[in-house]
């Protein structure tokens, strides 16, 4: 046996500096020979004793025994002794630490730190992971790494240094010197050898991970292993699937034959190359000089990085193969493989016999052996086999000697290497011309001894299902196929596209009508689809990727595209050929300037090629969109169409999801329908949310002319796997996710890179199509959703750069347009010397000069104003362009990748995720909504026109939501204060109000608002966008603050007002109850003495009171008597000439049951001669009239409740007020079409009307002041009150008991009113949380207030909504209070009775305070009056007056007085209690403010603005709101009662379907023939200008079961019919009420 380190490897490696020399470049003079290399290397690194590396078996002498138990003892410890090494390298390079089980790829296919460094010296814990991301960058200096010496390592150095300072001479210096001491472990180690880093990766790894590895190598251009002894498992594997995804291209020069073909099928010949014993040349560097002399393709000793030592190669085969390019300079005229066994062929026998086995020729180094030599009896074996057999002998200087047929011996001693390459290539040659056996890699499974990776049983069931569904396939035509077993994404899916295009753009005059029937065949074609089920095919697809095994589903996924890739490769090669060879002879004719039909002949049998390569390719990307229709069809056809699938469709998504992040694209747009599947993107990204979370994405998307490297380089940057090969070519789009690391994740914003790649720009295939077209909707497309976007251009030649650029630049232009910001980056690839900086200047200065001229020509066709790109995007010229080195290292096929390329990609991705760190990227619902919104845009013709940003509107509408609670925080604090302050102000607390001390007030509350708006503003996640609302609602807020601060005062100045104007009245009052209050007194203690019953005493009483009353009030006048409705006509009559005011009385009709306000009006202009049997006055005019009638009422009633009438009393003057609000807004009104008058009949009715209802409301008010203010009623309710007072003294009372009492049954309506103020402000904020109507924002009220309108089915309730729903939402409040009130809702009780508790409480402290301090000072009972009455001054409306005075001296005993308060009222609180015992017990009149109007003053400060075409409402909740009103669903224009021009039509169409067409009219003034394109609606007038209306095809069905619910309600409103133009699609007739409620929980 062999030693397990060769005698080569520790005798000839030599030890070379970390920082070595770039490979590819030789440390030997050219023409040095192999000998002399190593005869050098063997004076540095002479072993002094071989036989302590290797005993020779055969050369032995003595005893054989002796010597057999010294070699086995030997061999088990050169076992151990690699056993423990390599255990070694495990624990140094971290494997067991990162990595627990096997290395998968996905833990290197994703965004780390250490990737973002190249030229750093590398720890040896991260050698792995930096090795793996450079290979998957291809970049083939990944075998050289420089690793960072450790402290320890430096210090000895150091210290060597310092020990050899010592004089002596040079000889004794240089070359009798002795080792130097090793002081430790750590001083003797060796650099880790490059390959044991790629071996033991490589057997670390999964097999999927070996795979990506092999891939990778291949494409660096390195030897691949193909055997591979395993040291764990002792077994040796043999790799085949690692080769799966390998294709060599190659082409014969001879035979002018092109190949491209996997390399497992490719048969060969086969040279395979070994070594006998010991030799001092390199076989690996031998054969690269055969296969490509500048690039190492086979590691050697001689190579940057290697060591003395190597644990893991012996016994590892490796294979490469040469590919000619079909050059005359080939060095082999067809494909060659080469295998190369690493280590002694003698030790490692089975290896030696399989590759021999399967060999053309043999290739063997030998050193000088003894004819007795072991190895003699291979040698023998080899020269007697028919094989060619070619002997390299290393102890011999001659040149190539023929030994017989076939044999021959080849000398390296002391020769030029340059003519030993050619004796071997020349000799190689010659056997390759004669006949021979031919190497396919596939037959190396069948072979005994060694282990195939795929016979896992997992791969093995992935490639059965595979295999299985291949078959399937045998025997259709290939261009049939898709058509055959994927039905659903061929002519149904293109059908339906096209339909769904032409409903983006409507035609005809009835809009609705042709939607309905688009969707009607749309609808038919998905029951097609659905009908035609679910191919066999399908069904084994889907079966499997159910499969919980996801080891067996990634292979069966492999396997499948593997197969189907072999399937269609042969056909698509040669479609390709014929297709190149058509294209060239089009371009030969248009050259010739050859406008014949033979050139119109020749292009369109080019398109019907491009049409067959379209059918012919078929991979998985195809069976995917295939799920994706069969899941669409599904979900779009409801019920069963009788076809047998039973496939877990609506799993579908999930498992695609889970595909996605298991590193499969999704293809985002159809490239062959150019549509994109929203239903199946949408519900994947779904279930993306539901398994990540709802995680950030930086969003990088790829631009570039078609073939310019944009998949090559974003597979180089992150490891992807988009299609790069000529026969795949990425069509449409298609989105990758790349995770962040954690590491990586700390300094970014988002958790992954959305990757999104599209075809390229001016795609031959497309050519003959509206190719600029599609190129700008995919330009727009992907540049919307990036948050940055690559633009790659192939050179730099200006004019290939001219189209591209212009349609970046629109694209760019339209982003800029509807508010969206990405970046942008250049990359120049297949730039020849990138490292003339003066070159890239020149370079980026005309770039710069193209891209200002294509912002200027791209503005003239966006109709907007920008003539640098800077204008357009930030964009800079130094940082955001960069320079690509050609991919390739020399010529392909041979080529390895050029590493400054991958520099380069290294670079720009450093400077994306630079970039990325500044950006919040977006969430991937955010994403998903944002995909929408751009194609929504993209199916109508004007992007911009139709662009709806779904992210703004959501984060807009939350924002109001927000300002919904800030305005609600401040108007509720605002009502506390205001009560506060009226019953300061009413118990002669406060005289006069500031707006300073207001402020003061509300100040807590408004740093609070503040503080809550600058978080919400800062720190939330869209705050980016948020920041162009900001500065407008802080103003808001601040004049919200201002108004309401004003508000409070005025209130409360006119509170004062009107206590000043009564301070007589109030003044006289308290004198006389204080005078009555002393005369019950005086009759008291007058009959104190004597024994009167209780009835003796009440007629004693009578007969006095009313001598009292008549002295009190003996010198007040009686109060006036008003007369309203007298006051109502002599005002009429004022303003009106008398005669007309009696005639309208006469023959007064109340004006709001008037039906046709005809009568009322004279007209200017003639009604409209095209109109067919219209009144004169057409029913949106009528409408009109109705609505300016409801706002004189609603003036009128805010008029009669801003001023506090029952304080103040009647005066003629209010309705002097009145008639002129009615003349003021009457005066105002504008008609809508027909020009006319109001006759002044119409203005004495309504005037006339409102003064009356007015009129009734001032009599009760004044009734209410009455009794509050005239002597003889008001003290006439004081009687009973002065009884008690009388008959407590009498039964001998003291002054204190009779007080106590008193103040207590005066307090007990003041407590009750107090507690309904109190309650009414606590119960808005209560409902604001507990009914779901009145908890969000005013378009959430809306919602509950369109599902009662439908439930409730009330046509009238209805119009009232659409023509006055300022109103509509004000009933709606108030019955909505009102039930929760009074329906049995027990929380408005207990509210109510937690109030009562809490004004006992305060009468009860205010008591004991009052007392506390006036024992503290010996106060008298005067003072104790003002001390009780100030501690209530907040809190209850308490007037002691008429107790003070000289009536209540006499008490003295305070602690009583406190006493009597609290025993007394706890009966009046058990009254108040008892009568308030069910919700009918609460009295809404006495809530001074009732909750609805604070409810109602909360949500109808806002926009009322309503579209001038179907009367949908704005749904801002600032009634001064910035930018333009939008409602999100518009109406039908028929509910308004719009009718088609010249026709007593209802207008059908929704607003939003109209502005969609190119050719549709409208006419704002019926009088005039003056019209407008509906796309063009803002330039109609005032009140179209400030509407946005964006085509949208999401109709509310709401709307469409209204229509057909009221559709005979509607014609008798308006007087028109839903026919003609306006005939209803009967599709619209199966909506239900219950769908309808449905469309508003799913779209509002």
């Amino acid at each position: 046996m062999g030693s397990p380190f060769s005698k080569a490897d520790n005798k000839d490696n030599t030890k070379t500096s970390a920082h070595c020399q770039e490979p590819g470049l030789r440390k030997r003079k050219s023409n040095e020979s192999f000998q002399e290399t190593n005869i050098k290397k063997q004076r540095s690194d002479f072993a002094p004793d071989r036989s302590q590396f290797q005993m020779k078996p055969g050369n032995s002498k003595g005893n054989d025994n002796e010597h057999v138990v010294v070699g086995l003892d030997q061999y088990e410890d050169k076992k151990s002794s690699k056993r423990e090494n390599i255990h070694q390298l495990v624990g140094r390079l971290n494997l067991l630490g990162k990595y627990h089980n096997k290395i998968k790829s996905h833990a290197f296919l994703q965004v780390s730190a250490p990737s973002l460094h190249r030229h750093e010296p590398c720890e040896e814990s991260n050698l792995v992971q930096t090795y793996i991301q450079r290979l998957l960058m291809t970049d083939y200096r990944a075998r050289y790494i420089p690793v960072k010496e450790k402290p320890s390592e430096v210090f000895n150095t150091q210290r060597t240094m310092v020990l050899d300072t010592g004089k002596t001479n040079a000889f004794e210096k240089i070359f009798k010197r002795s080792a130097p001491e090793q002081t430790n472990e750590q001083s003797r180690r060796q650099p880790i050898h490059p390959m044991d880093i790629q071996m033991i990766v490589y057997l670390y790894a999964d097999n999927f991970l070996r795979q990506l590895m092999v891939t990778k190598l291949s494409q660096c251009q390195y030897a691949l292993p193909l055997l591979v002894p395993n040291p764990f498992t002792q077994e040796i594997e043999f790799p085949m699937w690692t080769f799966r995804q390998i294709k060599k291209s190659w082409k014969s020069h001879k035979r002018n034959i092109s190949k491209n073909q996997a390399i497992h099928h490719a048969e060969t010949p086969m040279i395979a190359f070994f070594r006998f014993s010991e030799v001092s040349a390199s076989k690996s560097e031998l054969m690269n000089n055969l296969i490509n002399e500048r690039h190492t393709t086979f590691f050697h000793r001689h190579c940057c990085g290697s060591t003395k030592s190597h644990l893991l190669m012996d016994g590892v085969v490796e294979i490469a193969w040469y590919c000619p390019s079909g050059d005359k300079n080939d060095k082999f005229t067809d494909c060659v493989a080469f295998c190369n066994l690493h280590g002694d062929a003698q030790a490692n026998e089975t290896q030696l016999n399989i590759l021999t086995e399967e060999s053309s020729i043999n290739v063997v180094l030998l050193p000088n052996l003894d004819k007795n030599d072991k190895s003699m009896a291979m040698v023998e074996k080899l020269y007697n086999s028919t094989k060619p057999l070619i002997c390299l002998l290393t102890e011999d200087d001659s040149g190539v000697s023929k030994l017989q047929e076939g044999k021959y011996t080849i000398g390296l001693k002391q020769r030029n290497k340059s003519d030993v390459s050619e004796d071997v290539i020349s000799t190689i040659k010659v056997c390759l011309s004669k006949p021979m056996s031919v190497f396919k890699l596939m037959n190396m499974g069948k072979h005994t001894g060694i282990k195939v990776d795929e016979n896992d049983d997992d791969c093995v069931r992935g490639k059965e299902t595979a295999e299985w569904m291949i078959r399937l396939l045998e025997g259709k035509e290939l261009s049939k196929i898709k058509e055959t077993f994927l039905p659903c994404q061929g002519k149904l899916w293109h059908d339906w596209c096209l339909k769904n295009k032409e409903l983006y753009r409507p035609q005809g005059d009835n809009i609705e009508m042709y939607n309905s029937q688009k969707q009607t065949e749309m609808h038919k074609i998905r029951e097609q689809q659905k009908a035609s089920g679910v191919s066999n095919f399908m069904k084994l697809f889907t079966e499997k990727i159910y499969s919980r095994n996801v080891n067996e589903k990634m292979y069966f996924l492999k396997w499948l595209g593997i197969l189907l890739d072999e399937y269609t490769s042969e056909d698509l090669s040669m479609l390709h050929h014929k297709y190149d060879e058509k294209w060239s002879k089009v371009l030969d004719l248009k050259k010739k300037h050859d406008k014949s039909k033979h050139l119109t002949a020749e292009q369109s049998q080019l398109e019907m090629l491009s049409e067959k390569l379209n059918a012919a390719t078929f991979g998985l990307e195809h069976i995917l969109r295939e799920i994706g229709q069969i899941y669409e069809s599904d979900v779009s056809v409801k019920k069963n169409t009788g076809s047998e699938c039973r496939l877990d469709v609506r799993s579908l998504p999930r498992i695609v999801a889970e595909l996605m992040i298991s590193g499969y694209p999704l293809e985002l747009m159809d490239g062959d329908a150019a549509h994109v599947p929203q239903i199946w993107v949408h519900a994947v990204l779904d279930e993306l949310i539901k398994i990540l979370g709802d995680q950030r994405v930086f969003v990088l998307s790829v631009l570039g002319i078609q073939s310019t490297g944009k998949s090559t380089m974003l597979n180089a940057m992150f490891g992807l796997q988009f299609a790069v090969s000529a026969g795949r070519c990425t069509r449409g789009a298609f989105m990758q996710l790349v995770k962040v690391s954690e590491e990586l994740r700390k300094q970014l914003n988002f958790d992954y890179i959305l990757v999104v790649d599209t075809e390229g720009l001016r795609a031959l295939e497309l050519a003959g199509r509206s190719t600029r077209n599609h190129d700008n909707e995919m330009a727009t497309f992907v540049v919307g959703l990036g948050n940055m976007t690559l633009i790659n251009i192939f050179g730099e030649n200006p004019a290939e750069m001219q189209d591209i650029l212009q349609i970046v630049v629109q694209a760019f232009l339209r982003m800029k347009k509807v508010r969206l910001n990405p970046s942008c980056m250049f990359v120049h690839q297949n730039v020849g010397d990138i490292t003339a900086s003066e070159k890239n200047m020149v370079g980026k200065r005309r770039l710069q000069e193209k891209l200002d001229e294509m912002t200027q020509l791209a503005a003239k066709e966006e109709v907007c104003d920008a003539k640098y790109f800077s204008d357009v995007i930030k964009f800079d010229i130094k940082t955001d362009v960069r320079y690509f080195a050609q991919l390739w290292e020399g010529s392909p096929p041979m080529a390895p990748p050029n590493p400054r390329y991958s520099e380069n990609v290294q670079e720009l991705k450093s400077t994306i995720l630079s970039h990325a760190s500044k950006s919040m990227g977006v969430t991937l619902a955010q994403f998903k909504d944002r995909i929408g919104d751009l194609w929504n845009a993209l199916l109508n013709e004007n992007f911009v026109f139709s662009f709806k940003n779904t992210l703004e509107i959501v984060t807009y509408r939350k924002l109001e939501e927000e300002y919904a609670k800030w305005t609600w925080s401040l108007r509720s604090a605002m009502l506390e204060i205001e009560d506060k302050l009226r019953n300061r102000i009413n118990n002669r607390q406060l005289h006069k109000i500031e707006s300073r001390e207001l402020e003061e007030e509300m100040a807590k509350t408004l740093e609070e608002v503040k503080s809550s708006m600058k978080h919400y503003f800062e720190e939330h996640k869209e705050k980016e966008m948020l920041i162009q609302w900001k500065l407008k609602f802080e103003e808001k807020i601040k004049h919200l603050h201002g108004e309401l601060v004003r508000d409070a005062k005025t209130k409360s100045e006119n509170i004062i007002s009107q206590r000043e104007a009564l301070t007589k009245l109030v003044e006289e009052k308290t004198l006389r109850e204080r005078r009555l209050l002393e005369k019950s007194k005086e009759l008291a203690f007058s009959l104190k003495h004597k024994a009167l019953d209780e009835n003796e005493l009440r007629r004693l009483f009578d007969s006095v009171w009313e001598k009292w009353v008549s002295e009190l009030t003996a010198d007040v006048p009686p109060f006036k008597e008003i007369n309203i409705a007298h006051d109502i006509i002599t005002i009429l009559n004022e303003m009106h000439e008398e005669a007309l005011v009696r005639d309208r009385l006469n023959k007064f009709e109340n004006i709001v049951h008037v039906s046709d306000f005809t009568i009322y009006v004279n007209h200017i202009k003639k009604a409209n001669r095209n109109s067919i049997n219209t009144p004169l006055l057409p029913p949106e005019e009528q409408e009109s009239i109705k609505q300016l009638m409801h706002k004189v009422f609603r003036q009128t009633e805010n008029r009669i409740k801003s001023k506090s009438f029952a304080k103040i009393g009647y005066n003629s003057s209010y309705i002097q007020a009145i008639t002129q609000l009615v003349k003021d807004t009457v005066g105002g009104h504008k008609c809508m079409h027909t020009k006319y008058e109001f006759k002044k009949e119409f203005i004495v009715d309504l005037t006339h009307y409102v003064c009356q209802q007015a009129g009734m409301r001032f009599a009760e008010l004044h009734q209410v002041f009455r009794e509050a203010n005239d002597p003889r009623i008001y003290l006439e309710k004081k009687k009973p009150e002065y009884y008690s007072v009388f008959q407590g003294f009498c039964k001998g009372a003291t002054s204190a008991a009779v007080f106590g009492a008193l103040i207590c049954s005066e307090l007990k309506k003041p407590i009750l009113q107090s507690v309904y103020n109190k309650t009414a402000n606590d119960l808005a904020g209560e409902m604001r949380t507990n009914i779901p109507a009145l908890s969000g924002n005013r378009s959430n009220l809306e919602k509950h207030i369109l599902k009662a309108l439908a439930e409730e089915e009330d046509f009238y309730e209805f119009i009232k909504y659409i023509h006055h729903p300022r109103d509509h939402f004000v009933d709606f409040i108030q019955r909505e209070v009102k039930a929760y009130i009074t329906k049995g809702n027990s929380s408005t009780l207990v509210m109510i009775k937690g109030n009562i508790r809490h004004k006992e409480q305060c009468v009860l402290t205010a008591a004991e305070t009052a007392t506390a301090e006036v024992l503290s000072k010996g106060g008298d009972a005067n003072m104790w009056l003002e001390i009780f009455s100030d501690c209530l001054k907040d809190e209850i409306e308490y007037n002691k007056e008429h107790l003070t005075g000289n009536c209540c001296q006499d008490i003295t005993d305070f602690e009583l007085l406190e006493e009597v308060v609290k025993r007394e009222l706890r009966p009046i609180i058990a009254e108040l209690n008892r009568h308030l015992t069910k919700p009918s017990d609460i009295e809404m009149k006495m809530f001074r403010e009732p909750p609805y109007e604070i409810l109602i003053e909360h949500f109808c400060q806002c926009c009322w603005d309503q579209c001038p075409f179907c009367n949908a409402i704005c749904v801002n909740t600032m009634e001064d709101h910035p930018g333009d009103h939008i409602a999100p669903f518009h109406r039908n224009c028929g509910m308004s009662g719009m009718i088609y021009r010249g026709t007593t039509n209802l207008c059908l169409g929704f607003c939003t379907s109209s502005v969609a067409s190119d050719t549709k009219f409208f006419y704002p003034d019926r009088t005039s023939d003056e019209k407008f394109l509906w796309k063009e609606y803002r330039t109609a007038g005032p009140e179209f200008e400030n509407w946005s209306i964006t085509p949208d095809l999401s109709e509310l069905p709401y709307w469409k079961w209204f229509v057909c619910r009221f559709q005979a309600d509607l014609e008798k409103y308006y007087n028109k019919t839903f026919s003609g133009c306006g005939m209803i699609p009967n599709e619209w007739r199966s909506y239900t009420k219950e769908q309808a409620i449905e469309s508003l929980e799913k779209y509002l």
